[in-house]
Protein backbone atom coordinates (compact mmCIF):
# COMPACT_ATOMS: atom_id res chain seq x y z
CA UNK A 1 0.00 0.00 0.00
CA UNK A 2 1.61 3.31 -0.70
CA UNK A 3 1.42 6.38 1.37
CA UNK A 4 0.79 8.46 -1.75
CA UNK A 5 -2.31 6.38 -2.01
CA UNK A 6 -3.19 7.23 1.62
CA UNK A 7 -2.64 10.96 1.73
CA UNK A 8 -5.51 10.55 -1.35
CA UNK A 9 -8.17 8.26 1.10
CA UNK A 10 -7.18 11.26 4.14
CA UNK A 11 -7.85 13.90 1.90
CA UNK A 12 -10.92 12.27 -0.28
CA UNK A 13 -12.22 11.65 3.60
CA UNK A 14 -11.87 15.18 4.81
CA UNK A 15 -13.44 17.10 1.60
CA UNK A 16 -16.46 14.08 1.10
CA UNK A 17 -15.40 14.61 -2.31
CA UNK A 18 -12.45 12.92 -4.97
CA UNK A 19 -12.45 15.80 -6.89
CA UNK A 20 -11.93 18.35 -4.10
CA UNK A 21 -9.34 16.13 -2.37
CA UNK A 22 -7.83 15.85 -6.31
CA UNK A 23 -7.38 19.82 -6.55
CA UNK A 24 -6.22 20.20 -3.20
CA UNK A 25 -3.38 17.05 -4.16
CA UNK A 26 -2.88 18.64 -7.70
CA UNK A 27 -3.57 15.38 -9.78
CA UNK A 28 -6.24 14.36 -11.88
CA UNK A 29 -9.55 13.04 -10.67
CA UNK A 30 -9.04 9.74 -12.49
CA UNK A 31 -5.61 9.42 -10.44
CA UNK A 32 -7.24 10.07 -7.01
CA UNK A 33 -9.97 7.53 -7.84
CA UNK A 34 -7.69 5.08 -8.61
CA UNK A 35 -5.57 5.66 -5.04
CA UNK A 36 -8.95 5.08 -3.13
CA UNK A 37 -9.84 1.45 -5.35
CA UNK A 38 -6.10 0.51 -4.69
CA UNK A 39 -6.68 1.20 -0.96
CA UNK A 40 -10.14 -0.44 -0.48
CA UNK A 41 -8.86 -3.47 -2.36
CA UNK A 42 -5.86 -4.20 -0.17
CA UNK A 43 -7.97 -4.01 2.62
CA UNK A 44 -10.79 -5.62 1.25
CA UNK A 45 -13.52 -3.30 2.19
CA UNK A 46 -15.00 0.02 1.03
CA UNK A 47 -14.32 2.50 2.76
CA UNK A 48 -16.72 5.42 1.10
CA UNK A 49 -20.41 4.78 0.12
CA UNK A 50 -21.03 6.84 -3.40
CA UNK A 51 -24.60 8.72 -4.38
CA UNK A 52 -25.02 10.32 -7.03
CA UNK A 53 -24.75 13.16 -5.19
CA UNK A 54 -22.35 12.37 -2.23
CA UNK A 55 -19.78 10.45 -1.02
CA UNK A 56 -19.65 9.53 2.83
CA UNK A 57 -17.82 7.06 5.03
CA UNK A 58 -18.89 3.42 5.31
CA UNK A 59 -18.88 2.30 8.90
CA UNK A 60 -15.39 0.36 8.26
CA UNK A 61 -14.30 3.77 6.80
CA UNK A 62 -15.61 5.47 10.28
CA UNK A 63 -13.15 2.87 12.05
CA UNK A 64 -10.32 3.00 9.47
CA UNK A 65 -10.02 6.94 8.79
CA UNK A 66 -9.12 8.20 12.40
CA UNK A 67 -6.35 5.25 12.83
CA UNK A 68 -5.01 6.22 9.24
CA UNK A 69 -4.54 9.78 10.00
CA UNK A 70 -2.82 9.16 13.37
CA UNK A 71 -0.77 6.52 11.79
CA UNK A 72 0.26 9.32 8.90
CA UNK A 73 0.63 11.59 11.25
CA UNK A 74 3.36 9.69 12.85
CA UNK A 75 5.41 9.49 9.93
CA UNK A 76 5.43 12.76 9.08
CA UNK A 77 6.56 14.08 12.03
CA UNK A 78 9.41 11.26 12.35
CA UNK A 79 10.34 12.02 8.71
CA UNK A 80 10.63 16.10 9.86
CA UNK A 81 12.23 15.25 12.54
CA UNK A 82 15.04 13.70 10.87
CA UNK A 83 15.26 16.48 8.62
CA UNK A 84 15.23 19.28 10.92
CA UNK A 85 18.48 17.26 12.38
CA UNK A 86 19.99 17.43 8.94
CA UNK A 87 19.23 20.49 8.53
CA UNK A 88 17.37 19.57 4.58
CA UNK A 89 15.70 22.08 3.36
CA UNK A 90 13.36 21.30 0.30
CA UNK A 91 10.36 20.57 -1.11
CA UNK A 92 7.83 23.20 -2.76
CA UNK A 93 6.43 26.28 -1.42
CA UNK A 94 2.70 26.62 -2.56
CA UNK A 95 2.10 30.48 -1.11
CA UNK A 96 -0.89 32.81 -1.95
CA UNK A 97 0.16 35.77 -2.06
CA UNK A 98 -1.98 39.52 -2.26
CA UNK A 99 -1.45 41.02 -5.96
CA UNK A 100 0.90 44.05 -4.84
CA UNK A 101 2.90 42.38 -1.84
CA UNK A 102 3.23 39.34 -3.65
CA UNK A 103 3.76 40.93 -7.16
CA UNK A 104 6.05 43.67 -6.61
CA UNK A 105 7.82 42.47 -2.85
CA UNK A 106 7.94 39.30 -2.06
CA UNK A 107 8.12 37.87 -5.14
CA UNK A 108 11.66 38.87 -5.82
CA UNK A 109 12.35 37.61 -2.53
CA UNK A 110 11.02 34.05 -2.86
CA UNK A 111 13.60 34.47 -6.21
CA UNK A 112 16.25 35.25 -3.87
CA UNK A 113 15.15 32.42 -1.50
CA UNK A 114 14.73 30.05 -3.99
CA UNK A 115 18.58 31.04 -5.20
CA UNK A 116 20.17 30.19 -1.99
CA UNK A 117 18.05 26.87 -1.76
CA UNK A 118 18.35 24.97 -5.14
CA UNK A 119 16.21 21.96 -3.80
CA UNK A 120 13.41 23.70 -2.94
CA UNK A 121 10.46 25.22 -5.64
CA UNK A 122 7.53 27.43 -5.97
CA UNK A 123 4.12 27.65 -7.04
CA UNK A 124 2.60 31.22 -5.91
CA UNK A 125 -0.67 31.93 -6.02
CA UNK A 126 -1.08 35.94 -6.32
CA UNK A 127 -4.96 37.15 -5.51
CA UNK A 128 -6.31 39.98 -3.29
CA UNK A 129 -9.10 37.19 -3.24
CA UNK A 130 -9.49 35.58 0.13
CA UNK A 131 -7.75 32.05 0.55
CA UNK A 132 -9.92 28.93 1.48
CA UNK A 133 -6.93 26.36 2.31
CA UNK A 134 -9.32 23.48 1.93
CA UNK A 135 -10.24 24.34 -2.05
CA UNK A 136 -7.18 26.02 -3.30
CA UNK A 137 -4.30 23.65 -3.95
CA UNK A 138 -1.66 26.20 -1.38
CA UNK A 139 -0.20 25.33 1.99
CA UNK A 140 0.26 28.56 3.45
CA UNK A 141 -0.58 32.37 2.85
CA UNK A 142 1.28 35.74 3.24
CA UNK A 143 -1.43 38.22 3.88
CA UNK A 144 -2.38 41.36 6.09
CA UNK A 145 -4.74 41.06 9.51
CA UNK A 146 -3.98 38.51 12.23
CA UNK A 147 -5.92 34.83 11.91
CA UNK A 148 -9.23 34.91 13.40
CA UNK A 149 -9.63 31.48 12.70
CA UNK A 150 -8.97 28.80 15.41
CA UNK A 151 -8.18 26.01 13.48
CA UNK A 152 -4.82 27.74 11.57
CA UNK A 153 -1.03 28.56 12.74
CA UNK A 154 0.57 31.70 11.83
CA UNK A 155 3.47 33.58 12.65
CA UNK A 156 3.80 37.00 12.61
CA UNK A 157 6.14 38.68 10.56
CA UNK A 158 6.02 42.44 11.42
CA UNK A 159 3.94 45.28 12.10
CA UNK A 160 2.98 46.97 9.22
CA UNK A 161 2.14 51.20 9.20
CA UNK A 162 -0.46 52.18 6.84
CA UNK A 163 0.66 55.64 4.94
CA UNK A 164 -1.63 58.72 2.94
CA UNK A 165 0.37 59.19 0.19
CA UNK A 166 0.46 60.87 -3.71
CA UNK A 167 3.01 61.41 -6.38
CA UNK A 168 4.65 64.81 -6.38
CA UNK A 169 2.68 65.57 -9.57
CA UNK A 170 -0.50 64.82 -8.27
CA UNK A 171 0.15 67.54 -5.40
CA UNK A 172 1.98 69.89 -7.87
CA UNK A 173 -1.16 70.05 -9.16
CA UNK A 174 -3.53 69.56 -6.72
CA UNK A 175 -2.11 70.86 -3.63
CA UNK A 176 -0.92 68.95 -0.53
CA UNK A 177 -3.65 68.59 2.01
CA UNK A 178 -3.36 69.29 5.62
CA UNK A 179 -6.50 68.33 7.35
CA UNK A 180 -9.09 66.25 7.18
CA UNK A 181 -11.26 68.58 5.77
CA UNK A 182 -8.77 69.54 2.98
CA UNK A 183 -8.40 65.66 2.33
CA UNK A 184 -12.36 65.50 1.60
CA UNK A 185 -11.57 67.72 -1.58
CA UNK A 186 -9.20 65.31 -2.88
CA UNK A 187 -9.82 62.31 -5.26
CA UNK A 188 -9.52 58.96 -3.34
CA UNK A 189 -8.22 55.74 -5.62
CA UNK A 190 -10.45 53.41 -3.54
CA UNK A 191 -9.62 49.67 -2.79
CA UNK A 192 -12.43 47.17 -3.07
CA UNK A 193 -12.30 43.99 -1.31
CA UNK A 194 -15.13 41.36 -1.52
CA UNK A 195 -17.65 43.71 -3.05
CA UNK A 196 -16.94 46.50 0.11
CA UNK A 197 -15.46 49.48 -1.55
CA UNK A 198 -13.39 51.25 1.48
CA UNK A 199 -14.20 54.63 1.03
CA UNK A 200 -13.90 55.47 4.70
CA UNK A 201 -10.46 55.73 6.17
CA UNK A 202 -9.42 55.89 9.91
CA UNK A 203 -7.07 57.88 11.16
CA UNK A 204 -5.22 58.81 14.90
CA UNK A 205 -4.76 62.72 15.67
CA UNK A 206 -3.52 63.70 19.15
CA UNK A 207 -5.12 60.23 20.59
CA UNK A 208 -8.23 61.05 18.94
CA UNK A 209 -9.73 58.41 16.61
CA UNK A 210 -10.86 60.12 12.90
CA UNK A 211 -12.94 58.68 10.36
CA UNK A 212 -13.81 60.30 7.00
CA UNK A 213 -15.71 58.89 3.79
CA UNK A 214 -14.39 59.83 1.17
CA UNK A 215 -15.03 60.02 -2.93
CA UNK A 216 -12.93 59.19 -5.66
CA UNK A 217 -13.56 58.67 -9.70
CA UNK A 218 -11.23 55.07 -9.61
CA UNK A 219 -11.78 51.95 -7.34
CA UNK A 220 -10.34 48.53 -7.84
CA UNK A 221 -10.30 45.01 -6.17
CA UNK A 222 -6.18 44.68 -7.09
CA UNK A 223 -4.16 46.45 -4.67
CA UNK A 224 -1.64 46.69 -7.45
CA UNK A 225 -3.86 48.99 -9.79
CA UNK A 226 -4.33 51.16 -6.95
CA UNK A 227 -0.66 51.42 -6.47
CA UNK A 228 -0.10 52.31 -9.91
CA UNK A 229 -2.85 55.01 -10.25
CA UNK A 230 -1.21 56.73 -6.94
CA UNK A 231 2.25 56.39 -8.90
CA UNK A 232 0.69 57.72 -11.95
CA UNK A 233 -0.69 61.03 -10.19
CA UNK A 234 -4.63 60.18 -10.59
CA UNK A 235 -5.05 60.21 -6.77
CA UNK A 236 -4.46 60.03 -3.10
CA UNK A 237 -3.93 56.32 -1.60
CA UNK A 238 -4.08 55.50 1.47
CA UNK A 239 -1.60 52.16 1.77
CA UNK A 240 0.46 49.62 3.47
CA UNK A 241 3.80 51.20 3.35
CA UNK A 242 5.34 47.88 2.57
CA UNK A 243 3.69 47.70 -0.42
CA UNK A 244 4.43 51.37 -1.07
CA UNK A 245 8.42 50.91 -0.11
CA UNK A 246 9.91 50.62 -3.23
CA UNK A 247 7.56 54.00 -4.38
CA UNK A 248 8.39 55.95 -1.07
CA UNK A 249 11.57 55.21 -1.27
CA UNK A 250 12.54 56.20 -4.88
CA UNK A 251 10.74 59.25 -3.96
CA UNK A 252 8.05 58.02 -6.73
CA UNK A 253 5.13 59.29 -4.09
CA UNK A 254 5.30 60.90 -0.53
CA UNK A 255 3.75 60.33 2.46
CA UNK A 256 1.90 62.84 3.52
CA UNK A 257 -0.49 64.45 6.77
CA UNK A 258 2.30 63.20 8.80
CA UNK A 259 -0.44 64.63 12.14
CA UNK A 260 -2.54 61.86 11.00
CA UNK A 261 -2.02 58.51 11.08
CA UNK A 262 -3.51 56.00 9.37
CA UNK A 263 -4.03 52.91 11.34
CA UNK A 264 -2.09 50.12 10.39
CA UNK A 265 -1.82 46.17 10.40
CA UNK A 266 0.13 43.23 10.92
CA UNK A 267 1.55 40.82 8.15
CA UNK A 268 1.22 37.42 8.78
CA UNK A 269 2.06 34.20 7.65
CA UNK A 270 -0.68 31.40 8.07
CA UNK A 271 -0.59 27.62 7.77
CA UNK A 272 -3.42 25.33 7.85
CA UNK A 273 -2.24 23.03 10.28
CA UNK A 274 0.83 22.51 12.66
CA UNK A 275 2.11 19.28 10.48
CA UNK A 276 2.15 21.66 7.83
CA UNK A 277 4.91 23.53 9.61
CA UNK A 278 8.10 22.38 8.08
CA UNK A 279 11.51 23.44 8.43
CA UNK A 280 11.27 24.90 4.96
CA UNK A 281 8.74 27.06 6.46
CA UNK A 282 9.89 28.15 9.19
CA UNK A 283 13.30 28.84 7.32
CA UNK A 284 10.91 31.23 5.26
CA UNK A 285 9.69 32.31 8.41
CA UNK A 286 12.24 33.73 9.23
CA UNK A 287 13.94 35.05 6.04
CA UNK A 288 10.44 37.25 5.64
CA UNK A 289 11.20 38.80 8.92
CA UNK A 290 14.49 39.52 8.24
CA UNK A 291 13.57 40.97 4.59
CA UNK A 292 10.89 43.39 6.17
CA UNK A 293 12.99 44.40 9.03
CA UNK A 294 15.38 45.97 6.31
CA UNK A 295 12.71 47.72 4.23
CA UNK A 296 11.34 49.09 7.31
CA UNK A 297 14.94 50.08 8.50
CA UNK A 298 15.60 52.42 4.94
CA UNK A 299 11.90 54.17 5.68
CA UNK A 300 12.86 54.86 8.89
CA UNK A 301 16.40 56.54 8.14
CA UNK A 302 14.80 58.30 5.42
CA UNK A 303 12.17 59.79 7.95
CA UNK A 304 9.32 57.89 6.12
CA UNK A 305 8.73 56.37 9.01
CA UNK A 306 9.50 56.25 12.94
CA UNK A 307 10.45 53.82 15.00
CA UNK A 308 7.58 53.68 17.38
CA UNK A 309 5.09 53.05 14.21
CA UNK A 310 6.74 49.74 13.75
CA UNK A 311 6.16 48.06 17.45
Amino acid sequence: MLLQDLEVILKVAEFRSITLAATHLDMRIATASAAVKRVEASLGVELFIRTTRQLRLSPAGEHYIPQCEQAMLILKSAKQNVREDLGIIDGEIRIALSSDLGRNIVIPWLDDFLEQHPKVSLRASVSDRNIDFYHDSVDMALRYGSPSEANVYGFKICTVPRVLCASPEYLDKHGTPLTLEDLSDHNALLYQLDRLIHDEWVFTNNGNLNKIKLKGNRASDDADLVRRWCVAGLGIALKSSLDMSKDLLNDNVISIMADYQPIGTELWLICPSRQSITPTVRLLRDYLRAQTKDVFSRLVDKGILTADMLK
